[in-house]
């Protein structure tokens, strides 16, 4: 499924299909602002100052993460947003920024998913990571497909009866995979409402088919599957199995039926992810 075949499917769906039903959290005005500054021919920082400025729990995420130990070494403590973008940079800057307003704008307070957009930064921490690893992977967009890989996993809960059920349930169950438990009961899943969300914010088309298709990895390899949309569906697997490995956990069914297909994909061997684990715990002990 090209992109294109996605986006369209996802916008039938939503007019008259499954979707119909699923109310999209809008985009929040300061991040449409936030990416009319970066996707200019030349990022405009001052914009994006100016964004980070009028919010003051924004501004103290980005000096939080400018003092922290990834950066502290670079210098004395930063006192204002000017420094803390400086020192961060502005793309890193960007980034942070859309986590803070993706969270504030979907909250989550259902029991099971108490952590869900610090997990989520964690998720994004490594695939950014993974990312710097690859030759010619965009770290910024493997950075926003990790923040935003499970995200229909909370529209659904504000938005469908019962879903917080099928959630115990699909995490229970182990005869069948999790989305088939969401269709059995909802007639959809979170990769196809995470997509819908992608689509309604804006984000690159590559990131909106690949959070689709997350949880599909006969993908991989696939003639009519954009090359960039299988490095994502693949870096997302691999970066799920760093956090599980970082926070002590066995590796789930995926990483388990798929990894070496995967590891294929990206050209890369165990012995390289096995490498890349202890040089990511910086990363990831920041993010989570």
């Amino acid at each position: 499924m090209k992109a294109s075949a996605i986006r369209q499917e996802v916008d039938n769906s939503r007019k008259s299909g499954s979707l119909k039903q699923i109310k999209i959290p809008p985009c929040p005005e300061a991040l449409a602002l936030l990416q009319d500054a970066m996707n200019r021919p030349e990022p405009d920082l001052t914009a994006v100052a100016r964004i980070a400025a009028d919010d003051v729990a924004m501004s103290a995420t980005l000096l939080r993460t400018a003092n922290g130990p990834l950066y502290r070494p670079l210098g004395p403590p930063c006192s204002t947003v000017g420094q803390a973008m400086t020192r961060l940079g502005l793309t890193e800057s960007a980034l942070l920024m859309t986590s803070f307003l993706a969270s504030n704008a979907i909250p989550v307070t259902h029991p099971r998913l108490q952590r869900f957009w610090q997990r989520a930064a964690k998720r994004a921490a490594a695939c950014r990571f993974l990312a710097e690893q690859l030759a010619g992977m965009s770290r910024d967009v493997a950075h926003l497909y990790g923040l935003f890989l499970h995200v229909g996993i909370p529209v659904l809960l504000q938005s469908v009866r019962g879903y917080g059920a099928t959630l115990v349930e699909a995490e229970a169950r182990i005869d069948r995979p999790f989305i088939a438990t969401e269709n059995a009961n909802h007639r959809t899943d979170h990769a196809v409402v995470g997509a819908l969300v992608a689509r309604v914010w804006n984000m690159p088309p590559e990131l909106m088919a690949a959070v689709r298709l997350h949880h599909d990895f006969s993908v991989l390899g696939a003639s009519d599957v954009e090359p960039e949309v299988q490095t994502l569906v693949a870096l997302g697997l691999l970066a799920e199995h760093l956090m599980r490995r970082h926070e002590g956990l066995d590796d789930d069914a995926d990483w388990a039926a798929h990894h070496a297909r995967a590891l294929d994909w990206l050209q890369i061997g165990i012995d390289d992810l096995d490498q890349w684990e202890e040089a990511s715990c910086a990363w990831l002990d920041e993010a989570g």
